[in-house]
């Protein structure tokens, strides 16, 4: 084994000189230095994220062509029976049916609403919106109205909280289509550490000041315009094909208590308001294989009845209820699901 001493009163040698270039970088811009800073594989390049008011012209052969509005609200709380909109924000734009490219100009709506009611601290901490921001302020029924009419669809990114807000404010956006760009995207089969907006948008190299609607919006926006994970299809184009397919809500009616954990894990989330633990399935395949799931995993001999509803995507993601499906007469197309449902003796 070879063996080394160190001498610390040696003399050093003097370091070789280094180009004036990496030293000084007074002639540089700050893009020049996040470009240089971003070639070491040490950095990570964060730029702030600015709105996109124009995604250029109009393709020409744009094949099934939507108009998508991107929305996005501040509220007073969690709850759209009991708490009020104070900001909404609207995107509208052009999205080519065949690229999932956005085109054009982006028409934009944002205003405030006194909810009539002193917004609570908690909420003006994570909004930054006060009461005297809001104070004498109506959002405008008629713009709102006459923007919603034009879209073909309406993304937000978690459907399921602006949704029943918007709806119970606006009837208008009863009768849309609708998709989420949290949950109709399998963003951790894309590769994502997360699933919330901030870090989608870091994923892409850009940062931005977080829960104010407008800003959202345009973050939003551009997160979808680009290829999700490492397919081809953009963001956009997942919705777009979602948003056209029917889903199932399945709710685990009289699952045991003891079970809770196991539907949790499973990815059911519990609905206060209904007292039952309830998930949504993207398609026939994958209701069946939850039937038969939960009678082998849940309720073993027990006889129940899970209640299954047929959601689309103008009812999906709603407080309204969707079309009612007897589960024994849907898994009854496929004897095995039968099979699974109908009760087992008792030994």
């Amino acid at each position: 084994m070879t063996q080394f001493s160190l001498d610390f009163d040696a003399p050093r040698p003097e370091a070789p000189p280094v180009a004036p270039s990496v030293v000084s970088n007074d002639a540089l811009t700050p893009e020049q230095m996040a470009q240089r800073l971003a070639q070491h594989p040490d950095y990570r390049v964060l730029r702030r994220l600015l709105p996109r008011m124009d995604f250029g012209p109009d393709p020409g052969d744009a094949v099934a062509r939507q108009r998508v509005l991107v929305l996005d609200t501040e509220t007073t709380g969690l709850s759209h029976q009991s708490d009020k909109v104070i900001e909404l924000a609207m995107l509208l734009v052009q999205v080519d049916g065949a690229t999932g490219l956005p085109f054009g100009p982006v028409e934009v709506f944002e205003g405030f609403e006194d909810p009539g009611m002193p917004i609570p601290k908690i909420a003006q901490e994570v909004t930054g919106i006060s009461d005297d921001m809001v104070r004498g302020q109506r959002l405008d029924d008629a713009q709102v109205a006459a923007m919603v009419a034009r879209a073909d669809l309406i993304v937000a990114h978690n459907a399921g909280f602006d949704r029943p807000f918007v709806e119970a404010r606006f009837p208008c956006f009863a009768d849309r289509a609708w998709a989420c760009s949290f949950a109709d995207i399998h963003w951790a089969a894309a590769g994502a550490g997360s699933a919330k907006l901030s870090a989608l948008a870091q994923d892409r190299g850009w940062f931005y000041d977080a829960h104010r609607a407008q800003v959202d919006c345009h973050a939003l926006l551009q997160v979808l315009s680009q290829p999700v994970g490492s397919t081809t299809t953009t963001g956009l184009s997942q919705l777009m094909a979602a948003a056209a397919l029917p889903s199932y809500r399945l709710r685990a009616t009289g699952a045991p208590f003891e079970t809770k954990d196991k539907l949790k894990a499973r990815g059911y989330r519990w609905d206060a308001e209904a007292r039952v633990w309830a998930c949504t399935l993207a398609s026939r395949a994958l209701l069946d294989a939850e039937l038969a799931w939960l009678q082998a995993e849940v309720y073993g001999r027990r006889h129940v009845r899970p209640e299954v509803e047929a959601l689309d995507s103008r009812v999906r993601y709603s407080a309204r209820a969707g079309r009612p499906v007897d589960a024994l007469d849907l898994a009854g197309r496929d004897p095995a699901a039968l099979e699974a449902l109908e009760p087992r003796p008792e030994p």
